[in-house]
């Protein structure tokens, strides 16, 4: 993942006490842009040997974390989210000329 990358939720399945710290909550199946990326502390906080990877979206806006020093905003885990499949936009330019051309011949008969 990375930023400015289109993803989709697909967990949103949150505990009362995230509801109420956050404002803002992602919702399955609805696209979301990365605008920043961030460390997890799940190592520091849980003492575990792995952290994940904390994602903030464009489209959701959250108060900062009460828990982190530096105040940073509340973010959510990257595993709730997969990335949205796209192509660049020259080969999706490429591919539409593509189908076009092929869906041109659809419904044709040969001649006899």
């Amino acid at each position: 993942m990375v930023k400015g990358q289109k993803v989709v939720c697909i967990n949103d399945s949150f505990s009362e006490f995230v509801r109420a710290l956050y404002t803002e909550l992602p919702v399955k199946g609805e696209t979301y842009t990365i605008r920043e990326m961030f460390l997890g502390r799940e190592k520091i906080v849980k003492g575990g040997d792995t952290a994940t990877v904390g994602l903030l979206l464009e489209e959701l806006k959250n108060p900062p974390d009460p828990f982190h020093a530096g105040q940073q905003e509340l973010g959510f885990s990257s595993e709730r989210f997969a990335p949205v499949e796209e192509l660049p936009p020259e080969e999706a330019e490429e591919e539409d000329a593509a189908s076009i051309g092929a869906g041109a011949l659809v419904g044709l008969a040969p001649a006899l």
